[in-house]
């Protein structure tokens, strides 16, 4: 299904559900367009003309219904823009909870930084894939190794927390059921027959799931004993972390566990570098001068070099040939390894989306798919032996290792024959085609808002903090198998267990651990000299902001794009959805998207009456530029300072830097906005308000 025309029963005409075909079924590619026409060139020019599944998913008749699928009679409805999370209606898309929109939202805000258009067919006949060519950055890779621990460290934590309750026998029923299927197979030969039995029933039958592996939370399990255990975070205030800590929002926990194991890796690196060793440290008196040096792992190289100098190394580039080199390949390599980290990630939110689908994606089509591909399995296992199983594998091994001569000639002759075969071949465009990523669900969600006039609204924010009390724990989320209780625990152990305990959060492995990890004790002198660089700094920061008003005024371009980014204070800024407060070249207005004209656009204009609702779509407005959503080419988020003067100022000043979005049209003109409070909100508007098949960079 590449086109329109190959979509059957289904079009903006008669807005109905597409109709599932065998073809959708079988793992083969949805078109060979990228082999056989590489260069065929398609764009659209609106959501109605269906470039890609996510497109027609977006504008189709959804059986169940949220608010943001209704019929308005507004050009453009407010759902719920810059308003408290219990007073948006709910579910704002049919079979998906506010929550859940929510946290895909949030996290395709920190993934997707920079997309550009794609005028040839996609892969799996779905948008928004990682482009071959990702540009690398240090930020991105950060986000990158955060989604991995979202999705297959995490995932994987449940797995292992599975097989430990198995282990230990505490749901003794359960367990014995499968000791029993096991041995039984054992007997008779049948141990593969089974185990492909199993995960088609689990692939096929949902339900199955939560019979054989019933639900608990993650931070409850012990992954040693299989039974319960206090969380990490010392109360269970989340179901889905592996800390248990409490949040304002579903996944929060998750997405501050994620930063954290970031920041605490890159901490014990930082400290491995510089040779921090506190056992090796002689004991010293709260007045010594150790206590007034601020921690020296804040600097990483230069801390590292005056270690190597202190052991009595040479930090001269002259004496040290391998700094350079190691330096240069270590970040060459850097970007095939965040692309390695983002394909991971990207496969195993594929092969969750298809084995629990979420709307507008068919719910059974991809499910079938798999189970389609294991059934020849399961047959094949009756008739086979281990014998000829044996024989099979050191036979291709044999062929894998002396085969070279014809194994290369062939694969010579395809690249000649068939270019770009290898792209057929990926599982995004066959066992796993039409299945979304979690950033190409959440564009599909964004675009049925846009498709129906009414954009879904940003998630909301709570600045108090989460409260430490226990979560409500329902069947849901904890449940045995049968009449057995939970994890074999009495409700006494598991309310023991959820209660909030402050130092459990602290607790470590061993007296060596807590002195490594604790933090520098810099003493009062130590705080005096950190306060007054901090006051310092923050004048010099005042300075550098005021300074650019007067070179601004002086024409200096780069100081325009630096007006407004840091504000007066970091009230809310309420924009949305069809104006955004920002900046074009230091001038204070707004962008603005129109829907109503014949060919819709974004503009930018001066006029402050703008503000008032509806007023985007008045015909007296003169705006500074338009550009067509339809000629729109390439989006791109950018800062508000450079990452360097960004830290200074949040440490300094204490302040949000309001960021800005770069956006490119066909033929190559770049307007830049700046001083942009709702960056994030603007760019998922244009980026699912057109027709445009686009390719995350």
């Amino acid at each position: 299904m590449s086109t329109n025309q190959e979509r059957k029963g289904y079009g903006p005409s008669d807005q109905t559900p597409i109709s599932t075909r065998i073809a959708d079924i079988l793992p083969v590619p949805p078109t060979t367009q990228p082999v056989s026409e590489p260069e065929k060139h398609v764009k659209a020019n609106s959501l109605t003309e269906e470039p890609t599944l996510s497109h027609a998913l977006a504008t189709s008749n959804h059986e169940e219904k949220g608010l943001a699928q209704q019929q308005h009679d507004e050009e453009v409805v407010d759902l719920g823009w810059n308003e408290k999370k219990h007073d948006i209606p709910a579910p704002l898309v049919g079979g998906l909870g506010n929550e859940d929109l929510w946290l895909l939202v949030r996290r395709f805000n920190k993934q997707v930084y920079h997309v550009k258009e794609v005028p040839t067919a996609v892969p799996g006949d779905l948008d928004l894939n990682i482009a071959d060519e990702e540009e690398f950055s240090p930020d991105k890779l950060r986000a990158n190794i955060e989604r991995f621990y979202m999705t297959v460290v995490v995932g994987l934590l449940a797995a292992v927390k599975h097989v430990a309750r198995l282990r230990s026998w505490r749901e003794a029923r359960r367990t014995s059921y499968f000791c029993a299927a096991y041995f039984i197979a054992w007997v008779f030969d049948m141990i593969v027959p089974l185990l492909t039995l199993t995960f088609i029933t689990l692939i096929v039958y949902p339900r199955s799931r939560e019979v054989l592996f019933p639900p608990a939370p993650l931070a409850l399990v012990d992954t040693k004993t299989g039974g319960v255990q206090k969380p990490k975070a010392g109360v269970l205030g989340s179901t889905e972390s592996s800390t248990g800590a409490p949040q304002n929002f579903k996944g929060e926990a998750v997405e501050q566990e994620a930063s954290n194991f970031v920041n605490s890796f890159t901490s014990i690196v930082v400290t491995s570098a510089t040779g921090k060793h506190p056992q090796g440290a002689p004991s010293t008196e709260s007045s010594s001068p150790d206590d007034a040096i601020p921690d020296p792992t804040r600097a990483t190289m230069a801390a590292a070099e005056a270690k190597d100098v202190a052991a009595g190394g040479k930090a001269s580039p002259k004496h040290d040939k391998t700094k350079v080199p190691v330096e240069t390949a270590m970040w060459t390599k850097m970007r095939p390894i965040m692309h390695g980290i983002a394909d991971v990630s990207d496969t195993w939110e594929r092969f969750a989306n298809a084995l629990s689908p979420t709307s507008p994606f068919p719910k059974e089509v991809y499910r079938l798919r798999l189970a389609a591909l294991i059934a020849p399995l399961f047959f094949i296992s009756l008739f086979v032996t281990s014998y000829m199983f044996m024989k099979g594998v050191t036979f291709g091994v044999g062929v894998g290792f002396f085969g070279d001569p014809i194994i290369s000639r062939g694969l010579k002759w395809l690249n000649n024959t068939f270019p770009h075969w290898q792209k057929l071949l990926e599982l995004r465009n066959t066992v796993l085609k039409g299945v979304p990523t979690n950033a190409q669900l959440t564009l599909t969600l964004l675009r049925i808002g846009e498709a129906n006039k009414a954009p879904l609204p940003p998630p909301p924010s709570i600045n108090e903090p989460p409260p430490e009390r226990p979560t409500e724990v329902t069947d849901a989320e904890l449940r045995a198998t049968g009449a057995e209780p939970p994890l074999n625990a009495t409700d006494e152990e598991l309310q023991e267990a959820m209660e909030h305990d402050p130092q459990t959060a602290y607790e470590t492995g061993g007296s060596d651990i807590d002195a490594a990890k604790g933090s520098s004790k810099h003493g009062k002198r130590g705080s005096k000299i950190i306060g007054f660089f901090k006051g310092t700094t923050k004048g010099a920061v005042k300075a550098a902001i005021g300074s650019d008003h007067a070179r601004a005024k002086a024409g200096s371009h780069h100081a325009r794009n630096r007006l407004g980014a840091v504000p007066r204070s970091n009230t809310n800024h309420v924009s949305g959805p069809v104006d955004f407060k920002g900046r074009y070249n230091g001038k204070k207005g707004h962008v603005y998207i129109t829907t109503k004209s014949t060919i819709p656009a974004v503009s930018f204009s001066t006029d402050e009456t703008i503000e008032k609702i509806g007023s985007a779509e008045r015909e007296d407005l003169h705006p500074l530029w338009t550009v067509a959503i339809n000629d729109i080419a390439e989006i791109k988020k950018v800062g508000g300072y450079g990452w360097k003067a960004k830290i200074v100022v949040g440490w300094s000043l204490g302040r949000e830097v309001a960021d800005g979005l770069e956006i490119t049209d066909r033929t190559g003109n770049v307007r830049r906005i700046t001083a942009l409070p709702m960056r994030d909100e603007l760019f998922n508007r244009l980026v699912a308000i057109g027709g445009q098949k686009w390719e995350a960079w």
